[in-house]
């Protein structure tokens, strides 16, 4: 950040320096002029230069974007033309001090005005409505004070200063309320807010319409000196101070001043003034008996009235303020205690809840978890907008189905927890039912399933230990399967803390080196010759000893540890297949399948990573299969499109476990899928007919007519092998081949034993 850098001090240029010598001519020209009959033509000729510099002044400051001063310059040039105007009426009639007519008080007034809305157009000088009804009311207190004083002081001058001429009374009256005003604005807004503009050069304003306006006020005080004119030192004098502000402006934008800091809300003390004043003024002229009484009382009146008005404006504006700071709390409690996107109650709401019910009979009390099952597939593959209103359609369907006294939170995600009275089972019974039920969000048609995890309470319990029984419950929930309900055990407290020792062995085990990868045959019948082979990865803990994939895998899972597992999996297989390809030649294996999980498929970017192992490794896009899960592909969406850019490199995919899900035909439809495997369950009983036989038949035709490879997985008897050879399977894979074997024993496999074993 820039530092902020100060304005220099005052630098007496060209500019300011002649504006202070006309300004000081007009001065002594004036004094004289107090005593001494003095031509008139030296004071209009000061003016009519002093008017020009000024407003070339501030025309130079309004650059950068500061509309208030080109404002002022239009401002300046309307006066000048006021004040030629007002030269014109003096040399036309010299019988009177300073007549003014008509038109040179609308020029005088024009020139204000402009003044006024560059003001206005001041970013700090923006007002609500009520402001602007007290700004106005203030102004009305000016004008009708101003009035009052000077019909009492100036009254009987009148005659001789501006003769019998109504016109020219209402409009010296008129200039002199604009010039009043102007001022006082000025000052309100120097004091309130300025905006870009240099809050001293806006107080030398303040101070420029204060004399102006004062200056003029005086006027009339000249009745005997009919050879002069008030303007000639007035304007002059303004001018100077004008040029002063601009020219403090200019400097304070060329050194880059820093934004004006806030000013606080000061109290206005000039409409309590006008009601002393006006008020002393009534007192005064009633003890002296003025003949002007009514005229003084009448304005007195009216400034009280203006005056108790603008409090009356004031009192409503804090009871407004004080409104809306009530209606902010209010709402600030709510956001405290309530969910934003769903508007139910959050966990500080839950777990004061759940300690109060505690303290009466927590034996009839329960707290539940719910967690939506794929959840995040349905926000990354469909958008945040319809998982939102997912989450909102999800919440009415829980809350409209708890019991009076019970409390439904939202507790962040996907996640929902309840605190249930009386019978529990009942209640969940519900919510799974409503759950079961088609939701419409976002204009999709969502079928939603939940895990469920139920604590039921006990004497000595805490909320922390309720929640915490019931979320231990709703994991175990999940590992079971979607759309699962699980009571709490304790036993399962072991399996948890079993599970967080495993996961957290599992990260060492990735830094350390403790994983390997065994490879097992695919191999082509009838002969069982070497085709391709399967990445399985395997674990030896130091302690522990063998750790099986059965055991470690899930705890990846659940944990995301899948994510790098799976990406050593895949590079590690990847730079052993190159290895294979320089050392056996043809002999290598044609094919390295490599087993992607559903959470590595929802990873946008994932196909990027494999292309960029292929790149790092150097191996042939063709030679590497990915093989995936029915279910890791079936929501379509992110897992899909990866997988479709993972078939546009030139790698080969592999569904496996084929024939168990509940769409898999469907599925061909949509999956770049080059090869199947078909399930072990359809080739256990295979020899004995049945539906296996039946199926495994169909699957077989399917992939001819669809010009895909059909792998048949788990065989292990020849019986199998030969009834697959049979139905026209060509390619297998099992026990009665090869188990899985370390990767430099695939150098020295050899389809003699299998040979043997088929035709035996």
């Amino acid at each position: 950040m820039q530092a902020a850098t100060t304005v220099p001090p005052w630098r007496l240029t060209r500019t300011l320096a002649t504006s202070i010598g006309l300004a000081a001519v007009a001065v002594v020209w004036f004094s004289i002029g107090m005593f001494h009959r003095i031509p008139s033509e030296p004071g209009w000729f000061t003016l009519f230069i002093a008017v020009p510099l000024a407003a070339v002044t501030s025309w130079r400051a309004g650059r950068r974007g500061r509309t208030f001063w080109r404002y002022m310059s239009v401002g300046l040039v309307l006066v000048g033309l006021g004040a030629a105007s007002a030269a014109n009426d003096y040399f036309r009639d010299t019988e009177v001090s300073q007549p003014i007519s008509v038109f040179t008080s609308v020029v005088y007034v024009s020139g204000l005005i402009a003044m006024l809305l560059g003001l206005m157009r001041i970013r700090g000088s923006r007002r609500t409505r009520i402001e602007w009804t007290r700004f106005g009311l203030d102004i009305a207190t000016v004008i009708v004070t101003v009035v009052t004083f000077s019909w009492h002081v100036f009254y009987p001058r009148w005659h001789s200063w501006l003769g019998d001429s109504t016109t020219a009374a209402v409009s010296f009256i008129v200039v002199l309320a604009a010039g009043f005003i102007c001022a006082f604005a000025f000052v309100k807004v120097a004091f309130t807010g300025t905006g870009p503009i240099d809050r001293r050069a806006l107080h030398i304003l303040a101070l420029t319409g204060a004399v102006g306006a004062g200056g003029g006020a005086l006027a009339p005080l000249l009745a005997t000196h009919s050879y002069l004119n008030s303007a000639w030192v007035i304007l002059p004098a303004t001018c100077m101070l004008t040029c002063l502000a601009a020219d403090r402006q200019t400097r304070a934008t060329r050194a880059g001043r820093p934004l004006p800091r806030p000013v606080p809300r000061r109290l206005s003390f000039m409409p309590y003034a006008a009601v002393l004043a006006t008020g002393i003024l009534l007192m005064s002229g009633a003890r002296s008996k003025s003949t002007d009484l009514e005229m003084i009382a009448a304005g007195s009146v009216t400034v009280t009235v203006l005056v108790a008005a603008r409090q009356l404006v004031a009192l409503r504006d804090n009871s407004r303020l004080l409104d809306d700071l009530d209606a902010r709390q209010r709402e600030l409690a709510y956001q405290a205690d309530h969910d934003a996107l769903t508007g139910l109650a959050n966990r500080t709401v839950l777990v004061r809840a759940i300690t109060a019910a505690l303290a009466g009979e927590p034996s009839s009390l329960s707290v539940a978890l719910i967690d939506l099952d794929d959840f995040k597939a349905i926000n990354d593959d469909l958008g945040h907008a319809v998982g939102d209103a997912l989450l909102i359609a999800v919440s009415e369907r829980i809350a409209a189905a708890v019991p009076a006294g019970g409390v439904v939170a939202r507790l962040g995600g996907d996640e929902y927890a309840m605190l249930l009275p009386g019978d529990a089972a009942a209640t969940l019974a519900e919510v799974t039912a409503q759950l079961r039920r088609p939701v419409h969000a976002g204009g999709y048609e969502l079928v939603v399933e939940a895990s469920i995890g139920l604590a039921p309470a006990q004497c000595g319990d805490t909320a922390q230990e309720l929640l915490r029984r019931a979320d231990v419950a709703m994991y175990e929930a999940k590992g079971q399967g979607k759309g699962r309900q699980v009571g709490y055990d304790p036993v399962m407290d072991q399996r948890t803390a079993d599970l967080a020792r495993l996961a957290a062995d599992l990260r060492i085990a990735l830094d350390t080196d403790q994983l390997y990868l065994h490879y097992q045959p695919i191999v082509s019948m009838p002969g069982g010759e070497l085709f391709g082979v399967e990445a399985l990865v395997r674990w030896t803990h130091p302690e522990r000893g063998p750790v099986g994939p059965a055991v470690f895998i899930p705890a990846a899972e659940r944990t995301g540890l899948i994510v790098p597992l799976g990406a050593w999996i895949l590079e590690e297989a990847c730079e052993q297949a190159v290895r294979w390809c320089d050392e056996l030649g043809e002999g290598a294996p044609r094919t390295v399948t490599v087993n992607v999980s559903a959470r590595q498929l929802r990873e946008a970017g994932f196909a990027a990573d494999v292309d960029a192992v292929l790149r790092r490794t150097g191996l042939a896009p063709h030679v590497l299969t990915v093989e995936v899960t029915e279910t890791a592909v079936f929501d379509g969406g992110t897992a899909l499109e990866e997988l479709r850019a993972i078939a546009a490199l030139g790698v080969k995919i592999a569904l496996d476990d084929f024939g168990t899900g509940h769409s898999s035909l469907g599925l061909l439809r949509t999956c770049p899928a080059d090869i199947l495997k078909v399930d072990k369950s359809f080739v256990d009983d295979i020899v004995t007919g049945g539906h296996e036989a039946v199926v495994a038949a169909a699957l077989i035709r399917i992939c001819d007519g669809m010009n895909l490879r059909a792998v048949a997985e788990g065989v292990e008897t020849a019986d199998q092998a030969a009834e697959l050879y049979r139905l026209g399977y060509r390619y297998a894979q099992g026990y009665y081949y090869a188990r899985p074997m370390p990767p430099e024993a695939i150098a020295t496999y050899r389809p003699a034993a299998a040979k043997q074993r088929s035709a035996a």
